[in-house]
């Protein structure tokens, strides 16, 4: 039998005919069957896949860590596929192998971790089948061993065989306002079905989407903003006999590769710095910046995840009394604080630097190094030595904030009573020495009295560096929209916050409620007078967004929302660091 005629060297000319000789799309890696030493996968997945405009890599069924984290590197989107039932030992039951019809060891062991390892990094998801069914498992959710034993004869038959794969067999029902139900545009939706296992248990942080008539569970999402969808038909089977009825879920997958790689390249080419975190607050804890904790939702793993390059870490100081013992306390419990962190980035230097100024950290960018800067949370620490703000400043400070929940012999509080009518006469001489040694002033938590007396009496720019909008929210905390402009006036910027309390008056904050400060505050102040403190550690954070190993979806909300590639740097950093950078330029130490 001859060949089939294929002209090589006409086609490599053809494909570089131009340049580039390729438009760049999202790789979204694809799981595979593995049995009897062989590999493989149903051309259906990747034909889908290249049919949505993304490109397909296949990885195959292994756990070698370095190999798996370098995989997920270079890709934009994670396809889970069908196969083998989950050993249901992953789930703490015992297996009933009069139920199973033959498990995998060496998929279930990658591709429960391959589902984690994905979401740390935010990658977008989707499980189809036996996928949706590692969703559940890897999240803490659990799957029927079979579901005919489980929930009765009164089912749907749900393996249609031998009807061809590419065939509707019944309806499920998609639950109104879910993801999906978005990506298809309709209620009910004709599918296929091959499966006796199901999602059981909805693990935390998930939803159902989609139900059969029976009651099976059909399809499941993340309810916090995440883009990971699991369902349990084979929506792949339909596009070989030229069906695109279930192309939108392809689409949807592709379209957030296509936002994750725009997010990953840009990260690459700014600095992103987070002004404020408080996670020395747990050092006592046996946090270490080199592990991944089960607590702290900043460490060097989570930076890395999230393409944080760097976190303003402070020393938070609470307020106590004002008697000379407790306030020469306070500075040492700063001095020991600042040590701290110093000690954590020395411990791992090979990766992290310390930072004083913003043309080192633009240096560590460069070397390829993550980088922390520090600040004191609460004027507390500097006592009644005027002296002490120097030696912070020398000590590397970059920000002290004025005050916290309380007066103190700087200020008043927002969230204390009118006893200096602002600032106080020590608080004056605290601001020009902060003005004269290049030290950052930070108005988060202060009064207004004492916002405006700032604003009137400081030579240099000054910040609020982790605070929300109150015409969103009426928090005492949060900055009124004359606050805001007359900031950016002065040349400062508003770092919007993730506080829960700061974003909406009544429940838990979302992703959605942040974007929302963040825009009016643009909105307000203009793009060049806006940035991004999280307070981290110090109950910052929101569902969608949790942990900085999350905060690239911040990105993925600007770009999809339109905003350009200078406008999310400034926002990521560029504004922040052009204050810093003028407040210590007209330093006189």
């Amino acid at each position: 039998m001859q060949p089939k005629e294929f002209d090589v060297k006409g086609e490599f000319k053809n494909i570089h005919r131009q340049y580039p000789a390729f438009r760049q799309r999202p790789v979204v890696g694809i799981t595979a069957n593995f049995d009897d030493g062989k590999v493989t996968l149903a051309e259906a997945y990747y034909r889908s896949v290249l049919e949505a405009g993304g490109t397909p890599l296949l990885i195959p069924p292994y756990a070698e860590r370095d190999a798996l984290l370098e995989t997920l590197s270079h890709i934009d989107a994670l396809l889970l596929t069908g196969g083998a039932d989950i050993d249901p030992r992953y789930m703490n039951e015992e297996p009933d192998c009069n139920l199973l019809h033959g498990i995998n060891q060496r998929r279930d062991e990658q591709e429960l971790l391959l589902a984690l390892l994905a979401d740390a990094r935010s990658l977008p998801i989707l499980g189809i089948c036996r996928g949706v069914q590692v969703i559940a498992v890897a999240f803490g959710g659990s799957v029927h061993q079979d579901i005919y034993a489980s929930l009765g004869a009164q089912l749907l038959n749900h393996d249609q065989e031998p009807v061809e794969r590419g065939v509707a067999t019944h309806d499920v029902l998609l639950t109104e306002g879910s993801r999906l139900r978005g990506v298809f545009g309709c209620e009910h939706l004709a599918v296929n079905t091959f499966h006796h296992q199901a999602v059981n248990g909805v693990p935390v942080g998930f939803r159902v989407v989609a139900h059969s008539s029976d009651g099976v569970i059909e399809g499941i999402e993340a309810t916090d903003g995440r883009s990971i969808i699991g369902v349990q038909w084979h929506p792949e089977s339909f596009i070989m006999n030229g069906d695109r009825c279930m192309m939108p879920l392809f689409n949807w997958l592709v379209d957030e590769a296509s936002l994750y790689r725009r997010s990953t390249e840009l990260h690459k080419s700014i600095v992103t710095i987070d002004s404020h975190c408080d996670t020395p607050m747990l050092f006592s804890t046996g946090y270490r910046l080199e592990e991944r904790s089960e607590v702290a939702l900043v460490d060097l793993h989570k930076m890395n995840e999230g393409a944080l390059d760097a976190s303003t870490m402070v020393a938070y100081i609470p307020q106590g009394a004002r008697d000379e013992v407790s306030l020469s306390a306070a500075v040492v419990m700063a001095c020991d604080l600042l040590q701290g962190i110093a000690a954590q980035v020395e411990r791992n230097s090979q990766w992290v630097t310390l930072c004083s100024t913003p043309g080192e950290l633009r240096a560590a960018k460069k070397e390829g190094k993550r980088a922390i800067m520090r600040g004191i949370e609460n004027g507390y620490a500097i006592g009644l030595d005027i002296a002490n703000v120097e030696r912070f400043r020398r000590m590397g400070v970059v920000y002290i904030t004025l005050c916290h929940n309380g007066n103190n012999d700087i200020c008043d509080s927002a969230r204390g009573v009118a006893e200096h009518g602002g600032l106080s006469l020590f608080g004056k001489d605290v601001l020009r020495e902060m003005n004269r040694v290049g030290m950052v002033v930070d108005l988060s938590h202060a009064a207004e009295s004492t916002f405006w007396q700032v604003l009137e009496l400081s030579n240099s720019p000054v910040v609020c560096s982790h605070s929300s909008c109150k015409a969103l929210c009426n928090h005492p905390r949060n900055l009124t929209d004359e606050q805001i402009k007359a900031l950016a006036l002065k040349g400062g910027v508003v770092q919007v916050t993730m506080y829960s309390g700061f974003l909406c008056e009544n429940g838990e904050a979302a992703l959605d409620d942040f974007m929302a400060h963040l825009e009016h505050a643009i909105e307000v102040a203009g793009i060049d007078h806006v940035g991004i403190g999280t307070d981290f550690d110090g109950d910052g954070a929101v569902k969608g967004c949790s942990s900085a190993s999350q905060l690239r979806n911040i990105t993925r909300e600007l770009l999809r929302r339109g905003y350009s590639d200078l406008d999310i740097e400034k926002l990521w950093g560029g504004n922040w660091l052009r204050v810093v950078d003028e407040v210590q330029a007209a330093a006189r130490i």
